[in-house]
């Protein structure tokens, strides 16, 4: 099936302090490991704000400092815990869906700016001003936020992409700087946590798509439109699709701010948007780059990818199985030429793989 394979992995300039995003749930059932539970130790509290455990997503390992990430964001979500017990919070309990204090993410980039996005969940005539009050706490604390963000989420689980976000102070963004590119990147963006690793994974990607001016190429699951961004000068034309309406629209904003007109961006589910009439009205794809998540890539994309019949095929993945999976249903058509894996998530079992793909006739 391949001729050319280069399986050397690529490994992380950094092994701490390489992320640039965390997310920290809140919980009433702090967990307890076998030694405490054995030991009869008692806590004050059971409150935490930490990593959920697997196994039991209803409770949070407590965390007081995390390597993977810039200090500041310790001493961010510890601030907020205190905060939290001395005002008398409530922590949400994912069972029976009570519990003023959610969830935390905190991003920060290359450029110093920092986010920090609260997940509450209102229960009474006065949560919000309660809420409010300990954000303003933390913006009085750390001047380093620029990006201060709340969301009441009433939902069964703590993904907000379909709530609003609402801004209490600052910006709704922050900006990464990837070569000469400016990249806008708001609460529901995805970017990549690795930033160093990122550029060296996109490099890859852009060497493999080898183009020369002329291509069309079509960015699947674009996210914020940042590899179709960072190959627009190399190419003829980029047309983007990504599922989130906000990440189109940064995409779109991300082109204007670095003066790139060869882009377009599309929103919507891609095994609906990517069809027969939309690569007639697109044009036909030279190279497809494709970055889908974890579950990888629906039949029917696949299926639609076949009959564009591309030359090339810069296939990107987080999930090197469903990756796989993929690779054999476009076998018939396509021949992998090279492989390259890149570590993005050191001390995890976690790689990035990006694999070139050629058509075969």
């Amino acid at each position: 099936m391949c001729n050319f394979l280069s399986l050397t992995p690529s490994c992380s300039q950094l092994t701490l302090h390489y992320r640039n995003k965390l997310e920290f749930g809140c919980s009433n059932k702090r967990w307890l490991t076998r030694e405490q539970v054995a030991s009869g130790e008692t806590f004050d509290t059971m409150n935490a704000i930490g990593f959920h455990i697997t196994g039991a997503f209803d409770k949070i390992l407590p965390i007081e400092k995390c390597w993977l990430m810039d200090d500041l964001q310790n001493r961010i979500r510890n601030e907020i815990r205190d905060y939290a017990l001395a005002n008398g919070f409530t922590f949400f309990d994912l069972r029976q869906q009570v519990g003023l204090l959610r969830d935390v993410m905190i991003r920060n980039s290359d450029t110093g700016e920092w986010m920090v996005l609260v997940q509450f969940h209102f229960e009474s005539e006065g949560d919000q001003q309660t809420a409010e009050a300990l954000l303003s706490h933390l913006g009085e604390q750390f001047p380093q936020i620029t990006s201060l963000l709340w969301v009441d989420n009433q939902k069964c689980n703590d993904t907000f992409g379909d709530l609003p976000v609402q801004v209490f102070k600052g910006n709704d963004h922050i900006f990464e700087v990837m070569e000469d590119l400016k990249f806008k990147v708001g609460p529901k963006s995805f970017y990549q946590t690795n930033t160093l690793q990122a550029y060296h994974l996109y490099d890859v990607a852009r060497q493999f798509a080898n183009l020369n001016g002329n291509e069309i190429v079509y960015d699947l699951y674009t996210g914020t439109g940042t590899i179709a961004n960072f190959v627009a000068r190399k190419a003829k034309k980029v047309v983007g699709v990504e599922y989130v309406p906000e990440a189109i629209e940064d995409a779109k904003v991300n082109s204007e701010l670095n003066g790139i007109d060869n882009t377009t961006f599309y929103a919507g589910d891609m095994k609906d948007i990517l069809n027969d009439e939309f690569i007639a009205e697109n044009g036909q794809p030279d190279v497809i780059i494709t970055d889908p998540p974890r579950a990888g890539m629906h039949a029917d994309v696949i299926e639609t990818i076949v009959r564009a019949n591309p030359k090339r095929i810069v296939y990107v993945s987080c999930n090197p199985a469903t990756q796989a999976r993929d690779l054999i249903a476009l076998d018939n058509n396509y021949e992998v030429k090279a492989v390259q894996p890149v570590d993005m998530f050191p001390h995890t079992p976690h790689v990035e793989n990006v694999v070139l793909l050629e058509r075969r006739y």
